[in-house]
């Protein structure tokens, strides 16, 4: 079930966050950035994890931290970030919202929360986005935050949380 919520997604009480990155990334912008603040080993991981794997977009890498966060990092653009990197694809975008809905119906993660998935530094509209991830995670039996509007420091309210 997804509800569309107001506020800072680093507050959320979902247990896991979802969001978009390049492959190499290095997370130095948008919420990304915030992640890596908050998580820095998150980022050294994940930098390892590209340097081994040489990930392509459409795939996601899964990390999990201390206290039981998990962020699932949805590569939404194809190319090495600030270099070469292009937009976010629609088909990047349903690709990972596939994998990400496998995950999911494992059944361990009982919550998410998710950004507004490769609008920003990805540059897709959000009137494109919005429809593939209600139609791949919609009827999922658990609640997924959408954070559609940012509020620095406000915790959304989270129905069933």
């Amino acid at each position: 079930m997804i509800h569309e919520v107001s506020g800072d997604i680093l507050l959320t009480k979902a247990k896991a966050v979802a969001h978009g990155v390049a492959p190499n990334d290095h997370m130095d912008k948008g919420l990304a950035l915030a992640l890596r603040d908050s998580w820095p080993a998150m980022a050294k991981d994940f930098r390892h994890y590209a340097h081994q794997t040489h990930p392509r977009a459409g795939e996601i890498w899964v990390w999990g931290g201390v206290g039981g966060v998990r962020i699932f990092n949805l590569l939404t653009q194809d190319g090495e970030h600030g270099k070469d990197t292009k937009p976010a694809t629609l088909s990047n975008v349903t690709h990972c919202l596939r994998r990400l809905r496998h995950e999911l119906e494992k059944g361990d993660i009982k919550s998410l929360a998710m950004s507004k998935l490769a609008t920003g530094i990805g540059g897709l509209d959000w009137n494109s986005v919005f429809p593939l991830i209600k139609e791949n995670l919609g009827d999922l039996a658990i609640p997924i935050y959408l954070y559609t509007t940012y509020h620095k420091g406000q915790k959304a309210i989270e129905p069933g949380v």
